[in-house]
């Protein structure tokens, strides 16, 4: 019998997963992790940590295996909130699921299963594993989409390694998620009508100005609106030598000084906005909403648009640094100058776009057939070939 310890976090999915690989024959143990102490940031209603391993504990007392909570506040406060903090102090936008499951639930984690002697861990992760066995006898192995396209979560994977999904198991990604529910529920586990968790892994929901200020202090700066009509935005057609020079020049963003339209408002620090942003801006008397279109944190001044057709939303090409560009199959990572059609996402349950990617010195390209809106910095680019996740990086 294998060993397999599952990440329960008390919700109906990973109640699921637990269920289904002791259905499986393997020998299973409910893991809980708790990753935050500081109730003041939190909606605590929305997400109390404790009710979460209550239920943990519940459904695995039900299944009848072994559970514990393990504690890796530390680990998280380090690898993500502090990375969190300082990607807005940047002006980046970070995501923290897609982090949390490279450097908590599928390293820190993963290796406290290797250590209590387990063959695999598992997550409740709607996605699912293909291994392609090669003629060597070694096995390469895919990140594939969830069976349930409403609820794919394969993009928060995106920064998995094979080493780390050699020792993984996706139970429920050849399931829809009702299917999931009926099994919880003929099943009598209490976690069968629960609500999704929503908000930051593992925090729950945040109120993320809160948040973002046990660090960043608060700091008054000017909204600009800038009109739709700046000649910025209507640059004549060009002429470039070389397939690079128009990478370079499409996938710049624009820059935009105060006097390129009217102050419309204050805002209380532009580290705390993000682009495409509509929410929390408090500017009214326009005819459209106003979107965040860029933020200068050096000036600490915010530029909308109005209108989410505002054409300061849009960008067609984006860059990945070599430093921060990530293949799941190291075997299909291109070399420079080799080029690769595949479908990519900007953000998670954005419709998968068709893009070209152009592998140049010093990262990699990912130029989309249509312009893409709010393209931002600090987040993730996941490309893929068909249903296969075969790469990411973040946005710089």
């Amino acid at each position: 019998m294998k060993k397999v310890v599952v990440g329960l976090s008390g919700g109906v999915d990973s109640s699921v997963t637990a269920y289904l690989l002791k259905e499986q024959g393997y020998e299973v143990i409910g893991l809980f992790m708790k990753n935050w102490h500081d109730d003041s940031v939190t909606i605590s209603e929305e997400c109390p940590w404790l009710e979460d391993s209550n239920d943990a504990l519940i459904v695995a007392e039900k299944l009848g295996i072994p559970f514990q909570t393990v504690d890796l506040s530390k680990e998280y406060k380090e690898r993500i909130v502090d990375y969190m903090f300082k990607e807005y102090e940047m002006g980046r936008t970070p995501n923290p699921d897609v982090l949390c499951n490279r450097e908590i639930k599928f390293d820190v984690f993963l290796k406290i299963a290797l250590q209590l002697g387990a063959d695999y861990v598992a997550t409740g992760h709607y996605c699912r594993k293909g291994i392609i066995k090669n003629a060597d006898g070694s096995e390469t192995y895919q990140l594939l989409a969830g069976a349930d396209s409403n609820k794919d979560q394969s993009y928060f994977l995106c920064q998995l390694s094979q080493e780390q999904l050699s020792k993984t198991l996706f139970p429920i990604g050849e399931l829809q998620k009702p299917e999931v529910r009926q099994i919880a529920a003929a099943n009598g586990l209490i976690t069968a009508d629960k609500k999704d968790s929503q908000g930051l892994c593992f925090i729950g929901k945040v109120r993320l100005p809160e948040f973002l200020q046990q660090k960043l202090q608060p700091k008054k700066g000017i909204i600009i609106e800038v009109p739709a009509e700046m000649a910025q935005f209507n640059r004549a057609e060009v002429k470039f030598e070389t397939k690079a020079e128009e990478l370079a020049y499409t996938s710049e963003k624009p820059v935009y000084q105060v006097d390129d339209g009217k102050v419309v408002g204050e805002h209380q620090g532009a580290h705390y906005f993000t682009n495409g942003q509509r929410k929390g801006l408090d500017v009214g008397g326009t005819k459209e909403p106003l979107f965040v279109i860029a933020t200068d944190v050096e000036e600490n001044v915010i530029y909308t648009g109005q209108g989410k057709n505002h054409p300061g939303l849009y960008r067609r090409t984006l860059f990945v640094t070599e430093t921060e560009l990530h293949w799941v199959r190291p075997d299909l990572a291109l070399k420079v100058d080799e080029t690769m059609e595949v479908m990519a996402r900007i953000r998670y349950r954005q419709a998968l776009e068709k893009a070209t990617l152009y592998r140049v010195e010093g990262g990699l390209y990912v130029d989309f057939e249509e312009k893409q809106s709010a393209i931002t910095e600090g987040q993730f680019v996941a490309w893929y070939h068909e249903d296969e996740l075969i790469g990411s990086g973040v946005i710089s």
